[in-house]
């Protein structure tokens, strides 16, 4: 584990998903769980250059609870059945009209608009959520 500080406010840890590897052999692995001021940040993706590690949030718990609802919604899924972050459409027996479907409730639901590459890109609720976060955030 390694503790970074952004401030003397701000103190931050990082555990990575392989225990006992060091943050410098960050092409080892992709995510990492961050809590900041006792708040938990589970779902972190990791961006590596050749001289500099930077770490970027996912979606806000929150945001990936509304996608898995809206994903059991379209696909007239159980309440109770098994939707995460991680969950892939086409594992849930999301077609591509089904995928369509569901973007287009996650538009109505969120006010936004995402654009068709964009939603080409989208093939599991943590990637939805994330492109939620990121559409909100430019508004």
């Amino acid at each position: 584990m390694a503790s970074i500080a952004g401030s003397s406010s701000l103190m931050a840890s990082l555990s990575c998903h392989k225990p006992n590897q060091a943050l410098s052999r960050a092409s080892n692995f992709n995510a990492v769980s961050l809590a900041i001021n006792g708040k938990s940040f589970p779902s972190l993706k990791l961006h590596s250059a050749p001289s500099r590690l930077r770490v970027s949030c996912a979606a806000k718990p929150e945001t990936v609870d509304k996608v898995c609802s809206i994903v059991r919604k379209q696909l007239a899924l159980p309440e109770d059945s098994a939707v995460t972050g991680e969950s892939k459409f086409s594992s849930l027996g999301a077609d591509s009209l089904d995928t369509v479907e569901i973007v287009m409730g996650l538009e109505e639901e969120f006010g936004i608009s995402v654009e068709e590459e964009s939603a080409q890109t989208i093939a599991t609720v943590q990637d939805a959520a994330d492109l939620i976060e990121k559409l909100i955030e430019k508004k």
